[in-house]
């Protein structure tokens, strides 16, 4: 990026890509295994890079579109319950078609039976994403009740910080799409969910403890760029 690079100089140009370099692996590098091992004590089996199923039936493909046509149009709003209650009695009628979906980033089982299907996203999401996560979260449960109709199934979209902070995070994008209660874990609300209260606040010590150890290892890889 040579414009950048004379521009900024060599040294803002490295701390940028270093930071978004982060960015980028936070989810899969960071995020995740936390949040697998955050949920180890409080679950019964954690695990990440999951495949929901390999199955959903025509009926229920059927039905996911009439959702997400009914929510597009604001002819209905989102009702996790009601959508799984549709989708869960026609999950094996009709043809039975081979699906490709997207990996389900974190998969919890709870001690009560209950399967929690995790979608994160480190990226701020703009109003026509949620479409597309919606879309997934639907999926999920069909294919996941294909294997077992009768499962006990939760399919949500995760949000590991707030990018408002300290402004309250911004939910008028996706009111119309997710089913905010039930679909919608954001910054504390996830990882307090997976660790116990006070989870989120103990991480965020934690990863300055981390950063303070690190800072003169950081310190002097950026003071290369300097000279």
């Amino acid at each position: 990026m040579p414009f950048h690079t004379r521009l900024l100089g060599k040294d803002r140009m490295a701390l940028f890509s270093f930071i978004h370099s982060l960015n980028t692996n936070f989810g899969t590098s960071i995020f995740e295994p936390v949040a697998k091992a955050l949920a180890s004590a409080n679950f019964q089996k954690t695990l990440s890079q999951q495949i929901a199923g390999t199955q959903i039936s025509s009926e229920a493909h059927n039905v996911i579109q009439n959702i997400m046509d009914n929510l597009a149009t604001a002819n209905s709003n989102p009702n996790k319950a009601r959508e799984i209650k549709a989708i869960r009695s026609v999950c094996r009628k009709g043809e039975m078609r081979n699906v490709k979906l997207t990996k389900v980033d974190v998969k919890l089982f709870g001690r009560d039976g209950t399967i929690y299907l995790f979608d994160i996203k480190t990226a701020k999401p703009n109003a026509g994403g949620f479409k597309e996560f919606k879309r997934t979260l639907l999926e999920w449960t069909a294919a996941a009740l294909a294997d077992d109709p009768k499962a006990n199934i939760q399919t949500l979209i995760a949000i590991p910080y707030n990018p408002y902070d300290p402004e309250p995070y911004n939910r008028w994008t996706m009111r119309g799409m997710l089913d905010l209660q039930n679909e919608l874990k954001v910054a504390e609300e996830f990882w307090d969910f997976l660790g116990g209260d006070g989870a989120y606040k103990q991480l965020l010590d934690i990863f300055e403890r981390v950063g303070i150890a690190l800072r003169p290892e950081i310190d002097d890889y950026f003071a290369r760029y300097n000279r």
